[in-house]
């Protein structure tokens, strides 16, 4: 189980202390009667969604002695255009560098979305994603090939 604190402060602004002893404030923005202070809750899902799977990535390559000199995420993500607004789709393009074997990039990207990210297992939202290697071409991640 996981326990969180979430405190209103003014406006639409709220500051959570997480379980790990971090502080984040999340707000709207001005015209939603917001203040702007942070990040969106929308913003920090999606953020989460690539920093989860981002962090499984790092993990898996370094433990197969992949050595990583750059690595970024590209994330988007569509909503629904009726309330609630839930986001419907998100690509996620991971953009690696380094004396990289793709065989072990791709196989560290399957491991993290289909076995390892809590957090887009949480979503319901379809997830797509690809890759780039060295400057080399976009290639679009199929886990079924």
């Amino acid at each position: 189980m996981m326990n969180m604190e979430v405190v209103w402060k003014k406006g639409m602004a709220f500051e959570t202390h997480t379980p790990s002893g971090h502080t984040v404030i999340l707000d709207a923005a001005d015209d939603v009667g917001g203040l702007d202070t942070g990040p969106r809750p929308t913003e920090m899902l999606l953020h989460a969604t690539a920093s989860c799977t981002g962090i499984d990535i790092v993990s898996i390559l370094h433990k197969m002695r992949q050595p990583i000199e750059a690595f970024e995420m590209k994330i988007d993500g569509v909503r629904a255009t009726d309330h609630p607004k839930r986001f419907t789709a998100i690509h996620i393009l991971y953009i690696l560098k380094g004396e990289l074997s793709e065989e072990r990039v791709r196989r560290a990207i399957e491991l993290s979305v289909e076995r390892y990210c809590s957090v887009s297992h949480s979503l319901n939202a379809t997830l797509t994603y690809s890759y780039q290697l060295n400057d080399g071409d976009v290639t679009p991640f199929d886990f079924h090939e």
